[in-house]
């Protein structure tokens, strides 16, 4: 066995940035005032979605809320995850764990050996965005984005584990507008272990570059988008699929989004589903823009079922009000919600 035939590749399909639930039953044990984690409630949700034929999901990402939550309170959600799948017959469905550092060598690296103990097989990696990309940290190498790519080499020389995927994960919005360009990712996927990444900004252009590259092993490295709404047009080019967080409620649609956009030859019955589906999914996919990580929660436990709306760890306290939740159902979500009932 090669060394990167050691190192999982995340398979293609959908992928759900799971929220973290919280409960209201119990205080967290390092504030009384905060609400502990649910551990029942994620491995619920999770078995969920993997029998919606969802292909992996991601904990504590952005939408998961991965900042909030303790060093402990993150490995303990990993594992009862893992033993809840493990123990309903999905040993093989995988975990994706979120790296929301922001720059910290050392941290970064902790995160990653312990999701790694935990149970997940990739780290979602936030790309490091401090100090912006104008501020002399991005260099002149043989990338342009020099600084970005020794930080990624640096965490990967620090890890215990030499068998864990890395995902880069690029989002812009909450990285000081940092944005990896498509030679980056070219330099990144030079090593075994970089396994893929996340592009969560609008640049379809960039999704497309690094899915078609071809001095870029597509067998090894995977390019996800984190929007439903690029679905369609990226798969189509050659891209792995999405990480996308209305899955959380709506899965079985955007799943059979992709399974139709990835088809090489369309009857023309396929082809009138598939340009459909991507209508409905993009204009869903506009309550998610509007309302964000609370919108996301609201849906989760109004659609799904999952979830303890009054419990929430500060910042991220307000829910939404009936007439608020209605008027962006009505707007919105309408035609996705008589989809997703057929499937």
């Amino acid at each position: 066995m090669t060394a990167s035939s050691s190192i999982p590749v995340p398979p293609k399909g959908v992928w759900v940035p799971s929220p973290t639930f919280f409960t209201h039953s119990s205080p967290s044990p390092y504030s009384p005032t905060q609400p502990a984690v649910d551990y029942g409630a994620q491995t619920a949700h999770t078995l969920f979605l993997a029998r919606a034929g969802i292909t992996g999901v991601v904990l504590l990402g952005s939408t998961g809320e991965a900042m909030h939550l303790s060093r402990f309170e993150r490995s303990q959600l990993i594992k009862s995850v893992r033993q809840g799948l493990d123990e309903a017959g999905f040993e093989k469905f995988p975990i994706m764990a979120g790296v929301l550092t922001n720059g910290g060598l050392e941290e970064t690296v902790q995160w990653l050996d312990d999701y790694k103990e935990a149970g997940a097989e990739f780290g979602l990696v936030l790309v490091p965005g401090y100090f912006g990309g104008g501020q002399g940290v991005w260099g002149e190498g043989h990338s342009g984005q020099e600084g970005v790519v020794r930080w990624f080499q640096e965490v990967l020389k620090g890890m215990k584990s030499k068998e864990m995927g890395i995902v880069v994960y690029n989002y812009p919005g909450v990285s000081n507008g940092v944005v990896l360009e498509p030679e980056g990712y070219r330099a990144l996927a030079k090593d075994p272990r970089v396994v893929g990444c996340k592009m969560s900004h609008g640049n379809i252009s960039h999704h497309l570059q690094v899915s078609l590259d071809p001095k870029i092993n597509h067998e090894r490295f995977r390019v996800f988008s984190g929007f439903g709404q690029q679905l369609g047009p990226i798969v189509l080019f050659g891209a792995a699929g999405v990480i996308d967080g209305m899955s959380a409620y709506y899965p079985k649609t955007v799943v059979r989004l992709f399974e139709l956009a990835q088809k090489d030859d369309f009857r023309p019955s396929e082809r009138a589903e598939l340009n459909k589906l991507q209508y409905v999914v993009s204009k869903a996919e506009e309550f998610v823009v509007k309302y964000g990580l609370r919108g996301i929660k609201e849906a989760t436990y109004r659609v799904a079922g999952f979830g303890d709306l009054e419990a929430a760890r500060v910042p991220v306290v307000a829910r939404m009000g009936e007439k608020e939740w209605e008027e962006g159902r009505k707007k919105y979500l309408m035609e996705i919600e008589e989809i997703e009932k057929t499937l």
